[in-house]
């Protein structure tokens, strides 16, 4: 199998496919802009410091790693557990469909192949909905 075959989520091919920590960051850019934008993102908004400087690097740091590439958001912040990273906040499905709405505008703004830009979607999924899970009040069902 040559490099150009490894699926995603093989090795760094995932990381490779979104343009290394450059189409990374540029990514995260992407979506931060849009979240600012985007009425629909307005509540996820003002989950986050009126600066995002850090909201951003982290989340660059984080996606390099999870992708496959450098484990950059470990050597910088720590160890990261999403969900309790995010406990404090009240995260239901609309909060969580406003970020993957950004993400997925985001990700249209990137040069990505078709096949890559819907598996890292699928993918986003799931860490938003394990963030949903633990911060969902469990009184509310």
């Amino acid at each position: 199998m040559s490099e150009a075959e490894v699926p995603f989520g093989t090795g760094d091919s995932s990381f490779q496919a979104a343009g290394g920590l450059d189409g990374i960051r540029s990514l995260v850019d992407d979506f931060y802009r849009i979240m600012d934008e985007s009425r629909e993102a307005e509540i996820i908004r003002g989950m986050h410091p009126p600066d995002l400087k850090e909201s951003r690097d982290k989340l660059t740091l984080f996606l390099s790693g999870w992708l496959g590439g450098p484990k950059l958001f470990a050597e910088k912040y720590g160890p990261i557990k999403i969900p309790m990273a995010h406990k404090h906040l009240a995260i239901g499905s609309n909060e969580r469909d406003a970020w993957l709405l950004c993400m997925k505008k985001a990700i249209q703004n990137r040069p990505y192949s078709e096949a890559f830009a819907d598996y890292l979607l699928a993918q986003l999924r799931i860490p938003a909905d394990r963030v949903l899970q633990v911060s969902r009040d469990p009184g509310s069902d």
